[in-house]
């Protein structure tokens, strides 16, 4: 049975979350502030914590980083519950570590599925060897894993393999924020991540998008300027962090490493570049057309699984008009609409018929 530490200082919040997680099969210690927490959390060692953050004596950033000083401790499962909603909290929490955030008031299915999903993500991590001065494992064919395997024997990305534990973002959280400092490199190992700009007026323009295998937030580490777009998960995403400070000692010294990220910064602006190009003068069926082509083209065999909104925003116009105009689209026969998505069924007519 999986032991969970419950650590929330209102009364009725922490009774009726214990019952929820007990009839769920688990076993389940609470705690009335962030300093009992801890020293339950000492005792009992738990699986997973989930800890409010405003709380007295000691908040819960001050548990979170007890626990993570903890050698016994360290990398378990830790969700905070909180009802506030400010940037700094999410930067704040983000940055010392945080697995996921719950707020207040949450549903039952998504105080489970967040718990089931951290569990199950924990339970795949088997370290069985020193880290630190084990090889690598056998690796598998992806950017991350030759991106590290390359100069990891060189002793460059040794401290990497303590700041690879997968962190599970629920969809639709932000993983930073326009305006935040970078603190380091995200790796994309499962799920779906967007880069956005909102106007004055609320309205979101998608200035990426990232699949698994993607490194994205280089460009302002880099630049060592401020994030100048938002990132958001699209789906539940699993992300690794690579730290700042690594990633740039890294490239620094590494001439091949160094030309990996220019070539990947300068395919993002040339992308960029044809965007803007045709926002402004091409039609709006052949800008929908070039990106569904685009889309298509990066997962031939699956539907585009984007949804109206979000495939509005990549392209600059309202639901409404992407709407009318894949409803074109399927009428003629290009374009197929499911409860999947999006697939594009005949992209040479699509590409050539369209102006």
């Amino acid at each position: 049975m999986k032991t969970i530490l419950l650590i929330e200082d209102n009364v009725i919040i922490r009774e009726n979350t214990a019952d929820i997680l007990e009839l769920a099969g688990y076993q389940v210690y609470v705690a009335e502030n962030g300093k009992v927490g801890v020293e339950k959390a000492l005792a009992v060692k738990p699986d997973l914590v989930i800890c409010d953050i405003m709380m007295p004596v000691l908040d819960g950033y001050g548990v979170l980083q007890i626990l993570n000083t903890n050698p016994q401790l360290t990398g378990t499962p830790f969700i905070f519950l909180t009802a506030k909603t400010e940037r700094t909290d999410l930067r704040k929490g983000m940055d010392l570590g945080a697995d996921d955030y719950l707020m207040k008031p949450f549903d039952e299915s998504d105080l489970l599925r967040v718990i089931e999903a951290r569990l199950n993500r924990i339970s795949h991590l088997k370290p069985s060897v020193n880290p630190v001065t084990a090889p690598l494992p056998p690796v598998q064919e992806d950017n991350l894993n030759r991106f590290l395997q390359e100069t990891y024997h060189e002793g460059k990305f040794q401290s990497f393999t303590t700041d690879r534990k997968p962190h599970v973002i629920p969809k639709k959280q932000y993983v930073y924020l326009e305006g935040d400092e970078p603190i380091r490199l995200f790796y994309l190992k499962s799920g779906q991540v967007k880069t956005v700009r909102t106007n004055a007026d609320g309205k979101e323009f998608i200035t990426g998008l990232y699949k698994p295998g993607d490194f994205f937030g280089y460009y302002s580490l880099f630049m060592h300027n401020d994030y100048t777009d938002s990132a958001v998960t699209i789906v539940n995403s699993e992300l690794i962090y690579i730290p700042k400070a690594d990633f740039l000692k890294v490239i620094s010294e590494d001439l091949e490493v160094s030309l990996k990220f220019i070539k990947l910064m300068s395919s993002r602006v040339s992308d960029q570049e044809k965007k803007l190009l045709g926002m402004a003068y091409n039609s709006l069926r052949r800008r929908v057309a070039d990106t569904l082509l685009v889309l298509q083209a990066q997962q031939p065999e699956k539907a585009i699984q984007l949804s109206r909104e979000n495939l509005a925003a990549m392209i600059g116009t309202t639901s409404e008009s992407l709407i009318r105009t894949l409803s074109e689209f399927k009428n003629d026969g290009f374009v197929e609409v499911t409860t999947q998505g999006f697939r594009v069924v005949q992209p040479d007519k699509l590409r050539l018929n369209v102006r």
